[in-house]
């Protein structure tokens, strides 16, 4: 079922975000990382957290902590860019701003043409779905990158994976904490 994308997400201090329980902070933080709560439920217990730079540490060392089926299973946990679940509108709030706002709403026939390509080579090579945080990017310096990570070994890019979620996790936080 898509998201209500109509709800946009509330803005919670530091402060606030350390005062919760369990449940209600990793409800806060919904959507920092691609439907993989367990990152939160991981930095929960090294509350309270004196910024937002603190937190975002937290997070990203049970990231990186994690086992290596659990960040595959967040890696795998993105959609591709431009593809079937943006087409079928199931991005999260989250992706679809970021897809939105890098212009892959408005892809020429071209241009979706070879991102479908790029998608399908890369998903048969790596076994999961390209990651890039696009904020800042065009659809034609996303493409570059995404042809020029096809080069990558699956330990170079599965690592590159990570570094763009924990990028793209930043962003976000940065865009509801305060």
């Amino acid at each position: 079922m898509p998201e209500d994308i109509s709800m946009p997400r509330t803005h919670i201090s530091v402060a606030a975000l350390s005062a919760l329980e369990r449940e209600a902070f990793v409800a806060a933080l919904d959507g920092i990382f691609e439907h993989s709560p367990w990152v939160a439920e991981a930095a929960w217990s090294a509350r309270p957290f004196a910024d937002r730079e603190d937190l975002l540490a937290a997070l990203l060392k049970a990231m990186r902590c994690a086992p290596y089926a659990q960040q595959l299973a967040l890696i795998r946990a993105h959609p591709e860019l431009a593809g079937r679940a943006a087409i079928r509108g199931e991005l999260t709030v989250e992706s679809l701003g970021e897809q939105a706002g890098a212009g892959l709403d408005h892809c020429s026939a071209e241009e979706f043409q070879r991102l479908q390509q790029l998608n399908a080579h890369y998903v048969a090579k790596f076994g999961f779905p390209f990651i890039l945080a696009v904020r800042g990017y065009d659809r034609a310096g996303i493409i570059a990158r995404f042809a020029d990570r096809l080069n990558n070994t699956p330990e170079a890019e599965f690592d590159e994976a990570l570094t763009q979620i924990a990028r793209i996790a930043a962003l976000r936080l940065a865009d509801r904490v305060i």
